[in-house]
């Protein structure tokens, strides 16, 4: 029987979204690595910009955490695995710390992680004090470490911050707001780590600026109780998929991608903007990420086109998430009126909003069997298909996200979370399968469908 296991670990949190979690995270992972220490991040709840960042900051794979989406069994094997080989675990929290249900908290309180607050210290004083103690006393249960103050404007700044904190609470020190490490960031988060050229410089700034402001110690162990580990069953032994992975498709959970391998599926990676033609591969991935940064340059390689227009005509399985989703419309319209003809392989058009247009978690009833995900887009699609299923929030949010299918070929806004149902993840990316799971052509028809949350369906 495995035994537990104990690895120091706090998981950064805030008061609320844009205190700056991400960088001091980040900041963190690259501090102790300098020092030779082996770090391994998580990210709290579904996201795929802040991993990036971790993962160059750290130089090790990021997973998520999350106690609904991921689940409570597959959290703990991967805190488990992690603290057998890593030094210092850091888990970076979501919106605010006690904000959803589940929220950063609930992990925090389950798995006995300690929190440390990250609160944003720009024009506060003793202020930060209060705040801090109400972070760390609002709920009796909930593990605490201590707080980091991030944008100080100056020392002493820092040391009225200090000064502040009560009934113990332990200071983890500072981050200026002139050491120029701020993190870039676009519509859906995040700059993506690959896009940002002096990124590893910011990140040694910052770790070098919070080893200057606090004592460097790793934060008290935490025990980690043994997982109940299942192996995963061969169902996509000889499988060969092929990826979308460039500037325009990277939104791809590490452990969806494990998974698919763990199954015996072959992973053959490329790029959809600059390659011309498809690896040879039984099925196609194609995940979420900036396709409306790129349109022009995706609708002008157009042996790409026609070679992903041949994979769907020989019946062979494609899933398509997101901007995955998007790339297979006949048009995408930027938010500046750029339009760029696409795949043409789901009838209908799609337009960037300036606003968020759909945000939630989703749980999707397919023929295949439920698969947990997320949604966060700020494009609206029009088209007269007619969905197979809807997504249905967790907390009754507002995404009703739908999933549309076309022989093999299966999309939707929503990106899914693969180990939360093996099974019928293999089944949608298997070549054969039966016909009744397979599914029959969408309809076409007069009624106008809107993939988008239920908001109001744009005119052609």
């Amino acid at each position: 029987m495995n035994q537990p296991r104990h690895c120091p670990a706090v998981l950064i949190a805030a008061p609320a979204s844009g205190q700056g979690k991400t960088t001091v995270t980040a900041a963190l992972a690259r501090l102790h690595r300098n020092l030779g220490r082996k770090v391994r991040v998580f990210k709290c709840g579904p996201d795929f910009l802040d991993p990036m960042i971790h993962e160059r900051a750290s130089g090790a794979p990021v997973y998520q955490l999350d106690m609904w989406m991921v689940g409570e069994q597959e959290s703990r094997r991967l805190l488990w695995e992690a603290a057998g080989e890593a030094d210092l675990i850091l888990i970076e929290g979501v919106m605010g710390l006690f904000d959803g249900t589940p929220s950063s908290a609930d992990l925090a309180r389950h798995f006995g992680v300690p929190v440390l607050a990250v609160i944003d210290g720009t024009a506060m004083a003793q202020t930060f004090g209060a705040l801090a103690l109400g972070l760390a006393r609002y709920q009796a249960d909930l593990p605490f470490a201590g707080v980091l103050a991030n944008r100080v404007g100056t020392v002493r700044h820092a040391q009225l911050l200090e000064g502040s904190l009560t009934e113990g609470l332990r200071w983890y020190g500072a981050l200026s707001r002139e050491t120029g490490i701020e993190l870039p960031s676009r519509h859906l988060g995040l700059v993506q780590a690959s896009e940002l050229n002096d990124l590893d410089l910011r990140l040694d700034a910052a770790a070098e600026a919070l080893a200057g402001s606090c004592e460097v110690a790793l934060p008290p162990p935490v025990e980690f109780a043994a997982p109940e580990l299942i192996e995963a069953e061969p169902l996509l032994a000889g499988v060969r998929i092929a990826v979308a992975r460039d500037e325009a498709f990277a939104f791809t959970y590490g452990a969806s991608l494990d998974l698919l391998r763990a199954m015996g599926a072959e992973l053959r990676f490329f790029s959809p903007i600059h390659d011309q033609l498809l690896p040879d591969a039984d099925s196609l991935y194609l995940p979420g990420g900036y396709p409306e940064l790129h349109h022009q340059a995706l609708s002008q390689n157009t042996a790409m086109l026609q070679a992903i227009r041949g994979h769907h005509a020989a019946g062979k399985p494609l899933l398509a998430e997101c901007g995955g989703m998007l790339y297979l419309l006949d048009s995408l319209t930027d938010v500046e009126g750029t339009r760029a003809e696409l795949l043409g392989l789901l009838q209908g058009d799609a337009v960037m909003q300036k606003r968020l247009a759909a945000l939630a978690l989703q749980t999707v009833e397919l023929p295949e069997g439920v698969l947990r995900g997320h949604t966060y887009h700020h494009s609206l699609t029009s088209t007269q298909w007619q969905p197979i299923a809807r997504g249905l929030s967790p907390n009754g949010g507002r995404g009703a996200e739908a999933v549309y299918r076309q022989g093999r070929m299966t999309a939707s806004y929503v990106h899914f979370y693969f180990p939360s149902n093996p099974a019928a993840v293999a089944a949608l990316f298997a070549p054969e399968r039966d016909a009744a799971i397979a599914g029959k052509p969408a309809p076409t028809g007069n009624c106008i469908a809107t993939v988008g949350a239920g908001l109001p369906a744009i005119g052609p």
